[in-house]
């Protein structure tokens, strides 16, 4: 299950780990936000001490995008001018 949200300055999309009872451990929800110049993505850690965070530029997100649909390799996007 997810949920989106749109705050003042962020889409706020948030991911809750839904799995068969006894299957696994349930991981702690990812909140990903969405702003005009970064992409921040967070989730509790393990023991709820504190919150694991990973900043995200723009092109960052578009290189993550093109890699998870590219095979083993080594790449650079071309940009446009």
């Amino acid at each position: 299950m997810f949920t989106i949200e749109h705050d003042f300055d962020a889409t706020v999309i948030t991911l809750v780990d839904e799995t068969e009872p006894g299957v696994r451990p349930l991981n702690e929800d990812v909140v990903i936000q969405s702003f005009d110049d970064r992409v921040v993505i967070e989730q509790m850690e393990a023991g709820g001490d504190g919150v694991s965070r990973v900043v995200l530029s723009l092109r960052q997100l578009d290189e993550l995008r093109a890699a998870l649909n590219l095979p083993e390799g080594q790449y650079r996007l071309a940009r446009r001018p």
